[in-house]
């Protein structure tokens, strides 16, 4: 839509996006698309900060900084079409090879943290990357503090099938073997920068995942000074569906599922729309229509997976269905 499309009762909208890995890049990538069409003026991604494996988790545990992984991703992801954000986005997510110190380890993460260390901010040197790749909006983390994940699962023990371990950190809660019952942060009170409680406060529209959903898109609703913003704000919700049950943290799990866990957690968070995946929900549709309703809240079902049948979201479907959403609720 070009801003002569744009009517006299219509404006671009202001799109705040929590999530992280590659479930909120998705949602990114769909969402900048929308920046270039003046659909969307305002795009800010709130991003979770519990990752504790890989580069990222090297990294926090040397400089005690927040895991840059996800919000390095997030930053690829609002990078343009164009040669500069192309060529940018492969520079961020480069990951080294070989075989020494340095394996393993990404671009994007050394360059976040040396920016830390340089500004001493984490907003304002996150910005920096921001301006220098000329991304179509801005990155902020979810807390200001790096957290751990803690879960209660039930059936991990032998011979206790009805039994509860407690598992921490992201990468354990999001592998284990059991069922997740649960899950907690540590610290459970962590800060929230001023940027985060604006934008939340400032936007028509928050888009809550797709992505793991224990260990990238709850933990934002855990953080109380977030969870009280996404309840207190004028803001509409949208709740984007996972195509896919995930190995580890909702095996089992069908689109309905997804939604209770969400509701048992954060039973004071208003939805206004639910955006599901034509294909992935056709099995389920009757029991999810009825969870939907019960939420009070509208359910959206659209073409938005790629066409070669993985468990991909295709940024240009998404763009579009994002789109039919936030034009519909404006009329």
């Amino acid at each position: 839509m070009s801003s002569e499309q744009l009517g006299a009762d219509q404006r671009a909208q202001a799109v705040v996006a929590l999530g992280g890995g590659h479930g909120l890049h998705a949602s990114l990538s769909a969402l900048r698309h929308l920046v270039d069409d003046l659909t969307v003026d305002e795009l800010t991604a709130v991003v979770t900060v519990a990752d504790n494996g890989g580069s990222s988790g090297r990294l926090r545990g040397e400089f005690g900084v927040l895991p840059p992984g996800d919000l390095r991703m997030a930053l690829a992801a609002l990078c343009g079409d164009d040669e500069w954000g192309a060529t940018w986005a492969r520079v961020l997510q480069h990951r080294f090879a070989g075989d020494g110190e340095m394996r393993g380890h990404v671009v994007g993460n050394l360059l976040i943290v040396g920016l830390w260390e340089l500004l001493g901010d984490h907003v304002d040197a996150l910005d920096w990357v921001g301006r220098l790749l000329g991304a179509k909006g801005r990155v902020l983390p979810m807390a200001m503090t790096p957290m751990d994940i803690t879960a209660e699962v039930r059936g991990l023990e032998a011979g206790r099938p009805d039994g509860l371990t407690s598992v921490r950190g992201q990468v354990e809660v999001a592998t284990t073997g059991g069922v997740i019952t649960s899950i907690a942060l540590d610290p459970p009170d962590p800060e929230v920068g001023p940027a985060v409680i604006d934008a939340i406060a400032a936007a028509d529209w928050v888009v809550l995942g797709p992505g793991s959903w224990f260990t990238s898109v709850l933990p934002h609703l855990l953080v109380p000074r977030l969870r009280e913003a996404l309840v207190a704000t004028e803001a509409r919700l949208v709740v984007v569906l996972n195509l896919e049950e995930q190995a580890g943290e909702t095996g089992g799990f069908g689109p309905a599922d997804h939604l209770a866990v969400l509701a048992e957690h954060a039973p004071d968070l208003g939805i206004d729309v639910v955006l599901a995946d034509r294909r992935s929900v056709a099995e389920g549709l009757g029991e999810l229509e009825e969870t939907v309703a019960a939420l009070g809240a509208r359910l959206v079902v659209d073409d938005v997976a790629t066409d070669d049948g993985g468990p991909r979201h295709d940024p240009a479907r998404l763009a579009a269905a994002y789109a039919r959403v936030f034009e519909a609720s404006d009329c």
